[in-house]
C-alpha cells in the first residue's frame, strides 16, 4: 500500500495513525491461543488506536 494511503487511514484514528502489524497481532495470539480465550464468546476486540 503506497505511503500516502496508509497516512489517510490513520486520520480518523486518536492515536493518529494507522495500526502497525505488531501492535495488532496480540490480539490474534489471544485468540488463537485456547488457554488464554477459551471462556470468551461473543466478543469483539477493539484494537482502536485508544478510542
Amino acid at each position: 500500500m503506497p505511503a500516502e494511503s496508509m497516512k489517510g487511514l490513520g486520520s480518523s484514528v486518536p492515536m493518529g495513525r494507522a495500526a502497525q502489524p505488531h501492535e495488532i497481532a496480540p490480539c490474534y495470539v489471544f485468540l488463537a491461543c485456547n488457554e488464554c480465550s477459551s471462556y470468551f464468546t461473543g466478543q469483539v476486540l477493539h484494537p482502536n488506536g485508544v478510542e
